[in-house]
């Protein structure tokens, strides 16, 4: 796939984060779990439940000098359903750890506007960012991979998913998949995250369901 392709087919990204988070992600950036992981220096039997292990609850975490910081679930995952899904050999926790390496971008409102409106997240308030997909690839190209699923979803079905599920722009089968529309591409991740978010942010609002609370950023 090229560059421009991508840019211009999804001109935006979206992403829901936890609420409140948007003074702790403008300082540090939008971090992969893991990264977030180092940064609070979680290790030993705590980090490895957090990072290889199934999270049906977020978790909270702390660390010496920072706020408060909030580890996303997994609501929409299990590890029955990655064992019967998964290819390559690959076991759910080495899975949870490929997931927890990057941070995650919808290409599309509408899939953000349906993980908002999910039954466990509609009654909560989010931190929802919207991104320029030009800004953010032309800074981050490299560490860009493309996935053709909710790769963190194993419900109702769990779609087969393996080392080939997250690719680099220039080698995304965008042609083989041109016939789904927008559902081309499903997901946008960063390896480790994006330190500089906030330069490449168009908005952020505090979101309830598919309704806005309150607009925190506009661009």
């Amino acid at each position: 796939m090229e560059v421009g392709t991508l840019v211009a087919r999804y001109p935006r990204l979206w992403h829901m984060a936890e609420d409140g988070s948007w003074p702790s992600i403008q300082r540090y950036g939008l971090l992969s779990t893991s990264a977030l992981l180092d940064l609070y220096q979680i290790n030993g039997r705590e980090r490895d439940a957090i990072e290889s292990r199934h999270r049906p609850q977020s978790v909270e975490i702390q660390g010496q000098g920072l706020a408060r910081a909030v580890v996303r679930d997994q609501k929409p995952m299990s590890d029955n359903g990655l064992s019967r899904c998964l290819q390559d050999g690959l076991s759910p926790e080495e899975w949870y750890r490929i997931l927890n390496s990057k941070s995650f971008f919808w290409l599309t409102k509408q899939r953000l506007l349906t993980l908002l409106n999910a039954r466990p997240y509609r009654e909560l308030a989010h931190t929802v960012l919207s991104v320029d997909t030009a800004s953010l690839v032309g800074a981050h190209e490299a560490n860009v991979r493309l996935s053709p699923m909710n790769s963190g979803c194993t419900k109702p079905f769990p779609h087969p998913r393996g080392q080939n599920t997250f690719l680099p722009i220039s080698e995304y089968p965008f042609d083989q998949r041109r016939n789904r529309g927008a559902d081309a591409i499903v997901e946008l991740a960063i390896e480790g995250g994006v330190p500089d978010i906030a330069q490449h942010v168009i908005s952020v609002r505090r979101m309830r369901g598919t309704a806005t609370i309150e607009s925190i950023l506009q661009r």
